[in-house]
């Protein structure tokens, strides 16, 4: 029979130990070995598999909890932890002290965060990563606010059929049950925000706060008894439903995310935010939202700016960042369901009009459709500053969206790029992290005394930790097969051989992601025969651990699993190769450690950045993969291994076949000998240098520390100043706004009519100056509204320049008719072809990049 009624019954913690309560209210518990430990003691086999203190508190016998109230010992282990948790959230850090003019509040919109498997509100790496940057935000103590979505049901708990097809369930979570409490009104009533719907009654939602140390996480639930069932199902699951569904979910987190941040704040005290971080497309609605407030008014009866001043105050403070390589895995919708949302008369945004709404996503560039409505296109049209993943990232998105600004070659599209990074306390082995406190190396300190300290640790003390690591691998993965089995439909009987899968001293391969075709999850199926070989080896053999989820919509993706799991189901091969279901944070941080090597395959170059591979770099993992995503930024040759690329061959089947031997070659012939060459004392002597030197070359690097600061000082900050440079005086917004309409208007007479050269001739020499007057008519504008530059580089054979560098040119004379001479010149310091040309673009203080309007006019 079925309950008419559910709620949860908190327990009552005596007050000796009422800390457990305190501990358990900040998910900075799940970085902080000090409050595991007190969790693990409460009861350790609950903790063991829960790893959840809200769930142990509410399960462990009100009888263990009086007898911790008398433990002295016990109490004063939990004080410390409580007054530990207390000292990180009240002292100066690294933002305190060095960037004291920084912003004052920074909200950061994602749809989903992965901080730890008890709030499981994520699907893969953009959560993880997005829980990454909050954590390491708190460690730096940047003023960082999360925003995001509630989902009733999470993402989707994965099993396996008995022929290995995947199988989605979706269990309800109960909120009482999370690390997280609701946000109250004064009155203790629950904080809730609204949006109008389209021909309905509003969407309602209630705000509920997760700490995430000193970081708080905004999550909206529609989930409310005020809601009519369709709109109670807004938050039901992550990226599901159908095309309104999800737009009604970018709503409320656009929209929402920004009336819950103010009902914060209103409750709270805290400070509003001055920058804006869009994390992806998705939470792209944020910025009309914001426009709305500043053009509609509060009935204060000061006067609003217009719409277009509304947008640089907005666009000065916005952030966004993309991280999909592929024009598929961008959000786009009908204009039509748009306009429906966002009519003039009973939309979502009153007072926002619907013309100017569409024409900020909207595809009106060549091979853009104009029936769509492109998320990722308003994100960059609302943020004056966007970055990619990693370098590579940086490249591939310029080429994606260089329609955006086609007057400008792609090195010049206004995307930079910011490389991920991970979150080391939550995915580096305690084992590794207690050797490094002890030698006093500090990875996230200075990287040359890094080095050192790392130089100064025998080889055996880590080999044997890992050695350990696998062990514990092991155990889990032997647990979770049987368990998986079971599932499956196996009898007890017939899982004896789960407790001989796997062993810790094989040479162990990793390979776990979401699973798009792109990511190649069979690639290693190409030659199975080989693949067993290398599996079975008597002297070397290989073991793969392998994990990943298809999105339930991707019957591709279930296929790629099944054939996975058909060939580990081998029963000559299934203590050599497992694929573990459900794979999520808690699985993670045993793989992570265990295994010595980190496989990635995707095709390149459709890897935005891919993170797992630095956490098991700092685990002493060494990377095989692609040089995609971050990897081609890093990869230095001894680091690990890189897995040749066939970009150029255009059958697919073809280059999966190359790759996959490239892949198969590097395991038996260089990966493998290297791993089983053992010293007198049993040590691989060539691995432990490898792993060192990945330690000192990447440890540095992937930290989402070193990440967040990259954000604060080339994005957060100067987001800050020009949005405090448009606030002051109160007009500058619309000063810029009538600016740039007054140089979009004048820009068709823009044009660069006669250059001259002097100092070179036909054949110049290194050192030789190269001197340039340019004739610019500049029609109704005025010389300080543009920039002349001349533009150099080396000439290829179609005379197009690339390495291109800029010189700007001053203006000399002004003759009548809105003309004007300019001069300037640069210093030949290299032979080779040469090749320059001049250019006129826009200028204004309040600019972030030359290609910001989009305008140029070439000689």
């Amino acid at each position: 029979m079925r309950a008419i009624r559910r709620f949860t019954v908190r327990p009552v913690l005596p007050e000796p130990i009422a800390a457990l309560g305190e501990l358990a209210g900040n998910l900075r518990w799940c970085w902080d070995p000090a409050a595991q430990d007190v969790f693990a003691e409460v009861d350790p086999s609950l903790w063991r598999r829960t790893q959840d203190p809200v769930r142990l508190l509410g399960e462990v016998a009100p009888a263990r909890l009086d007898e911790l109230a008398r433990d002295a010992a016990f109490v004063e282990r939990l004080d410390e932890a409580r007054d530990g948790l207390r000292r990180y959230l009240e002292d100066d850090r690294w933002y305190q002290r060095e960037v004291p003019d920084g912003p004052r509040a920074i909200a950061y919109f994602s749809p989903e965060f992965g901080i730890a498997a008890a709030l499981p509100q994520y699907s893969g790496g953009l959560g993880i990563l997005a829980g990454d940057h909050l954590k390491a935000a708190s460690d730096l103590g940047v003023p960082i606010v999360g925003v995001g979505l509630l989902y009733r049901h999470g993402y989707f708990t994965q099993t396996l059929s008995r022929e290995g097809w995947q199988q989605e369930s979706y269990p309800v979570l109960d909120p009482d049950e999370m690390p997280i409490t609701a946000l109250r009104e004064a009155d203790g009533s629950p904080a809730t925000i609204a949006i109008a719907m389209p021909g309905g009654p509003d969407l309602r939602a209630r705000v509920w706060v997760a700490r995430v140390g000193r970081v708080p996480l905004l999550l909206l639930d529609t989930d409310v008894d005020a809601n009519p069932s369709h709109y109670a199902d807004v938050t039901d699951r992550l990226y599901g439903g159908g095309s309104e569904h999800r737009l009604r979910q970018e709503l409320l987190l656009g929209v929402g995310g920004v009336r819950a941040l103010r009902a914060f704040s209103r409750i709270t005290g805290a400070r509003e935010p001055e920058v804006y971080h869009t994390n992806e497309g998705h939470a792209g609605f944020q910025g009309l939202e914001r426009i709305r407030e500043l053009t509609t008014g509060d009935g204060s009866g000061q006067t609003m700016p217009a719409f277009d001043a509304a947008l640089e105050l907005v666009r000065a403070s916005t952030v966004f960042t993309t991280h999909t390589p592929v024009p598929a895995g961008i959000d786009r919708f009908e204009r039509t369901l748009i306009s429906q949302y966002f009519a003039a008369d009973g939309g979502v945004l009153p007072g926002v009009p619907t013309d100017r709404v569409l024409g900020l996503g909207g595809e009106d560039y060549a091979d853009g459709d104009p029936s769509m409505f492109n998320m990722a296109v308003m994100g960059f049209r609302l943020g004056q500053r966007a970055n990619g993943v990693s370098r590579l990232h940086g490249h591939v998105s310029r080429e994606m969206f260089n329609g955006l600004w086609p007057a400008f070659d792609e090195g010049e599209v206004p995307i930079g790029s910011i490389t991920n990074g991970v979150h080391a306390p939550t995915w580096v082995a305690r084992e590794l992290r207690a050797l490094v406190a002890e030698i006093g190396a500090d990875v996230d300190g200075d990287p040359a005394a890094f080095a050192r300290a790392l130089g100064a640790v025998p080889f055996g003390r880590v080999w044997g930790i890992k050695r350990e690591l696998r062990s514990r691998l092991v155990t889990d993965a032997r647990a979770r097969l049987r368990e998986s089995w079971t599932r499956r439909g196996a009898a007890p009987a017939e899982l004896g051989w789960t407790d001989e899968a796997l062993s810790p001293d094989v040479l162990t391969i990793g390979f776990a992601r979401r699973v798009p075709s792109y990511k190649r999850l069979t690639l290693m199926l190409r030659d199975p025969e080989r693949l067993k070989r290398l599996l079975l080896d008597p002297e070397r053999p290989i073991q793969l651990v392998i994990a990943g989820k298809a999105h339930p919509a991707d019957e591709g993706g279930k296929r790629l699993i099944q054939d996975l799991v058909r060939f580990a189901d081998d029963p000559d091969v299934r203590h050599r190769i497992v694929f573990l279901p459900n794979y999520d944070i808690g699985m993670a941080q045993q793989l992570y450690p265990g295994c010595d090597v980190w496989l990635n395959n995707p095709l390149r170059p459709y890897e935005a950045c891919g993170t797992s591979g630095m956490k098991a770099a700092l685990n002493g993992g060494l990377n095989l993969s692609i040089l995609d995503g971050w990897w081609d930024e890093w990869f230095d040759g001894e680091n690990g291994w890189a897995i040749p690329s066939a970009d150029g061959v255009d059958d697919p089947d073809k280059r999966d076949d190359l790759e996959a031997a490239a892949l198969y070659d590097l395991v038996e012939r260089e990966i493998a000998p290297r791993f089983y060459d053992r010293d007198a004392d049993g040590v691989p002597v060539r691995w432990m240098e490898m792993m060192r030197h990945t330690l000192e070359s990447l440890g540095p690097k992937v930290l989402a520390t070193r990440m967040v600061r990259d954000y604060v000082a080339g994005l957060y900050a100067p987001a800050s100043v020009a949005a405090r440079g448009l606030e002051e005086g109160g007009s500058g917004a619309g000063e810029l706004a009538a600016w740039k309409r007054r140089v979009r208007d004048g820009w068709p007479a823009v044009r660069v009519e006669h250059v001259e050269s002097h100092g070179v001739g036909e054949a110049a020499e290194v050192g030789a100056e190269l001197s340039v007057r340019a004739y610019v008519a500049l029609g109704d504008l005025d010389v300080s509204d543009v920039e002349v530059q001349l533009l150099h580089g080396r000439a290829e054979g179609d005379d197009r320049l690339t390495s291109v560098q800029s010189v700007p040119l001053s203006p000399a004379d002004r003759f009548e008719g809105g003309r004007a001479a300019y001069v300037g010149g640069v210093r030949l310091d290299r032979a080779g072809p040469f090749g320059y040309t001049v250019r006129v673009v826009p200028r204004n203080p309040h600019l972030a990049s030359t290609a910001e309007l989009g305008l140029a006019a070439l000689a």
